[in-house]
């Protein structure tokens, strides 16, 4: 009759090697939700923060991500620093008798309950004022975002390069493209670095 015989026991530095392997293979299997880059606080889930490289000279750049309010009550957002700039705001992007206009949202961006809001090129964005250093490719912008109700959490936003979409994003997807997601102050307006059609935009100091 045939044995089987057991494979030997591991034992020593071997063992040890093995169980924590077998154990970060579970903990992976088990937690697949939390996506690289993603947080939470409170009710409120953000997900995808990234930003844009800007040229040398620029004194502004963006941040965008999707903030998704999970609650039962609304919310409100602002940002209150960063470690790229002086200054740190959320702004809304209007049309205004064929002029797009940007303007700090006051009291803070609002996210109703069960809705989420994206932050994008074109669109509602966060600005990073009076740039300390140009934003760089393969860097990362941290900023420190406060909620009415979820408190405060800090944010690291990847830089990807000069003009490039979302991610996942099909490149030319943007209704609008600036050098860089950085604007240009000129007095007391805005002009987009290649915004397409030759627009203008202008900046609501308030």
């Amino acid at each position: 009759m045939t044995k089987l015989v057991p494979p030997p026991l591991l034992s020593g530095p071997a063992s040890v090697l093995a169980i924590t392997a077998a154990l970060a293979g579970a903990a992976a299997l088990a937690s697949p939700a939390a996506a690289a880059g993603d947080y939470d606080v409170g009710s409120i889930h953000i997900s995808q923060p990234w930003s844009r490289a800007t040229p040398k000279g620029a004194s502004t750049g963006a941040g965008y991500m999707t903030l998704t309010n999970k609650g039962a009550a609304p919310e409100r957002v602002s940002c209150v620093s960063d470690d790229a700039s002086a200054q740190c705001q959320i702004h809304s992007m209007t049309m205004e008798g064929g002029v797009m206009k940007m303007r700090p949202v006051e009291g803070g961006l609002e996210i109703k309950p069960g809705e989420s809001v994206t932050l994008k090129p074109g669109g509602n964005h966060m600005m990073f004022l009076s740039l300390k250093h140009p934003l760089e490719q393969g860097g990362t912008v941290k900023a420190t975002l406060k909620f009415d109700h979820a408190g405060t959490i800090d944010v690291e936003y990847p830089v990807l390069a000069i003009g490039a979409p979302a991610p996942g994003a099909s490149a030319g997807g943007s209704t609008m493209q600036d050098s860089g997601g950085a604007m240009h102050m000129q007095g007391g307006s805005m002009q987009g670095g290649s915004m397409q059609g030759g627009g203008m935009m202008q900046m609501d100091k308030r």
